[in-house]
Formats: C-alpha cells, structure tokens, sequence
C-alpha cells in the first residue's frame, strides 16, 4: 500500500504540487489525471525517487521513501513521457544493458527475458533495431525496461500519449496485465481510456487533488451538487440564452448543437427535479421539445471539476 501525507512540492514561491494526502492499495491501477501544470508528472516523479519533496511523507509497503535504501528503491520502474532508449540497440540488446546497470546477474535477465517480452506484447520483436520500430512498440520498449527487474511499484507518465486508437487498446492490455503482480501508477490526457484501464483516479488542479474515487463514484459526488439534464429548447439562440440565464434555479448551461429552430442545451440545476424546471420555462415562453438526464461521462467530470483551473 502507498500512503501519501501533505506532500508538496516548491520552486521558490511557486507550488508544483501542495498538500496532496491519498492512498493506493497494493496491484491497483492508478489514474493522474490534470490539465497541463496540474502537478501530474511532479508527482510521479517524486514517487519514483527521481524528485525529493519540499514536505510531506510517502510510505510504500509500510517503508518511509525518504529514508528507503537503494535495495527497496529498486523496486520501483519509471517509464517518462519520453521512452529512455538506445535507438542503434536490438531490444534484447536494451533491455539486456539495462538489467546489467540494475545489477541483474546475466542468468536471472535470461529467465525474466521471455516474461517481459510476452507481458508487453514485443513477441518477434526481440532482435529488431528500436529505431526501426513505430511509436507503439518503442512505448512497450519503455515499459519493458520499467520492468525488466520485476518491481513492485510501476510508474507511467504518459504511456499512451502520441498513440493510435488501435496502439491505444493494445496499450491498454498491456498495463492491466501489469497489475497481476504490480501497483501501476500513470498519468494521462486520455480520459476516456484512463476510464478504461484503471481502478481508481486522481483528480489534480494547479497542484492540489480536488477529487479521487472511481468513474462511478466521482460522477456520483458531482451528481450531489447538481443535477445535469439535456433539453431540446424551440426558439433563437439568443432569446434561449437569455432567458436560461435568468433562472436562478440552473446553475450553468451550455449549447451542445444548433439545429434549424432549436438548440440541445445541457444545463446544470442547482438541487432541484428537472421537472421542476418545466415551468419555469414555459414562465418565460421557451419551447420545449424534450428533455432527459445527461449522461455523466469522465469528460464531463474533468471539465466540471477542473474549470477555470488551467495555467
């Protein structure tokens, strides 16, 4: 299990990351989550012991990082956003340099060879130049070398960025076979597929985690706040506007499409039954053609709770 208490990070005056407290428990998989500047990558970072914290403390498996020896860190793989590799290298090649710089006696890497190729799908792979590989499989190169010394923290910033749909699934496999013996930790601007491959997400916003949980439970926690329904309003978008503006009952809205005499709004309301709303419409003589509760996606979640944060 990790625990994470009030860690921060600073550059002078400037928070990275500040007061982050969660906990993972053992083999999940993990989603960082943020807009750009939100303190993502900071923070897996430092969980990899590559960046020391301003403050704050992290516990693996009940071991302070901090004052963790060299045998215990060795436990961790890190994949950057940028696959660390030796391009002119065979991947056996690679991975083979990279279990000697990690002490792997030749022995032990010949038996955990054949694991990590079949775990990142790099089957007929293993004598290819990397350079000669697309994006896709230098990526399960990267995890690949993350792993070779069979660690029980596994570390992901950006796998799946630059990737094709089909790169993007095949990607997806990969990870989640991770967990069988692993925590897997990544980070990612993917939301949907992060939905799809992880067991927990951590929500972050100019360093700070405003929100954690699953899929479900996040959508859950932003349904208590408000009510999201989906309208079709008969009129000119202008008059729709600002009429809808004037309800004090609707939190906020947003035009989702424009058709020839109507609009599909989304709107917000703040604790009230969409049926409630009706009259409120009809008050102020917009035309309703239909009306159904929006569905909550991992989008709609991101956007709800990370607006107006980016830097």
């Amino acid at each position: 299990m990790i625990v994470v208490e009030s860690l921060s990070r600073y550059y002078g005056d400037f928070a990275a990351i500040e007061n982050l407290t969660f906990q993972i428990d053992s083999k999940e998989v993990v989603g960082f989550l943020g807009l750009n500047g939100a303190g993502k990558s900071t923070t897996l970072k430092i969980l990899a012991t590559l960046l020391s914290p301003s403050n704050g403390k992290i516990e693996i498996d009940g071991t302070d990082l901090e004052s963790a020896p060299v045998s215990f860190r060795s436990q961790i793989g890190f994949l950057p956003e940028e696959p660390p590799l030796y391009k002119e290298m065979t991947v056996k090649g690679f991975l083979g340099h990279v279990a000697q710089l990690r002490g792997m006696p030749p022995s032990e890497f010949t038996q955990r060879f054949p694991t990590v190729i079949e775990q990142c799908h790099l089957k007929g792979k293993e004598e290819a130049v990397i350079n000669t590989l697309s994006l896709g499989y230098r990526k399960r190169v990267g995890i690949a070398q993350a792993i070779i010394h069979n660690p029980k923290l596994i570390i992901l910033d950006e796998p799946i960025s630059g990737l094709d749909p089909l790169q993007i699934a095949e990607m997806r496999s990969v990870i989640r076979a991770l967990s069988t013996n692993a925590t897997v930790l990544l980070s990612s601007h993917n939301l949907n597929e992060v939905s799809e491959t992880c067991d927990k997400l951590l929500i972050l916003n100019n360093g700070r985690l405003i929100a954690q949980g699953t899929t479900a439970e996040l959508a859950s926690n932003l349904s208590e706040s408000n009510i999201r329904i989906e309208a079709e309003l008969v009129g000119s978008r202008k008059d729709i506007e600002k009429h809808l503006s004037e309800i004090e009952a609707i939190q906020s809205f947003d035009v989702e499409e424009e058709r020839e005499d109507s609009l599909i709004v989304g709107i917000a309301l703040n604790q009230i039954q969409p049926e409630t709303l009706v009259p409120l419409l009809v008050e102020r003589s917009i035309g309703l053609r239909a009306l159904q509760n929006a569905k909550s996606e991992l989008e709609e979640i991101f956007i709800s709770l990370t607006k107006g944060g980016s830097q």
